[in-house]
């Protein structure tokens, strides 16, 4: 089973500031239901907050540490292995090969080593935030696809594809 992790980031490593995106980017979502759709999304109960709804089309799975945290119409489970498990039980029923990672931070700072790919939206910014995607070596996540975003956004962006070699 692919782990892939989904994310928007600046040049500085920011992916949010007080629990939302630092920018408008409408081709970067459409771009994020595109690669998601139909797949299993795994995100810390933050970032679930400030979308403020499941996402429709996938299986939204929510890790939290509060055992009494409930929401409609996602599964909740306590920890990234849960929801790796879960995600791959789901992903196996419904025929996809890919399971999605969408944040926030910490969420994935404990899944980039297990991951094999990565969806980023590379923003050509430097922007202050709270919130950032952890460091990772560039040489062994070479990027296989690159697409440049549509103009007009609040910032240039690209839409770029890295996979993990693997020993």
């Amino acid at each position: 089973m692919k782990i892939a992790l989904v994310v928007a980031m600046a040049r500085n490593g920011v992916i949010g500031r007080e629990n939302q995106l630092p920018w408008h980017l409408p081709e970067d979502l459409k771009y994020f239901k595109s690669v998601t759709m139909g797949k299993p999304i795994i995100m810390g109960r933050k970032t679930y907050d400030s979308i403020g709804r499941p996402l429709p089309g996938r299986t939204n799975i929510v890790i939290t540490r509060d055992t009494k945290w409930r929401a409609d119409g996602v599964e909740v489970v306590h920890s990234l292995d849960q929801a790796l498990a879960l995600a791959t039980e789901v992903a196996d029923r419904d025929g996809v090969d890919e399971l999605i990672v969408m944040g926030g931070g910490e969420i994935y700072r404990q899944s980039l080593e297990r991951a094999n790919r990565l969806y980023i939206t590379e923003v050509d910014a430097d922007v202050d935030g709270d919130a950032r995607f952890p460091t990772f070596n560039i040489d062994q996540w070479p990027e296989i696809k690159r697409t440049p975003g549509a103009p007009g956004g609040t910032y240039p962006y690209a839409f770029v594809v890295r996979d993990k070699i693997t020993a």
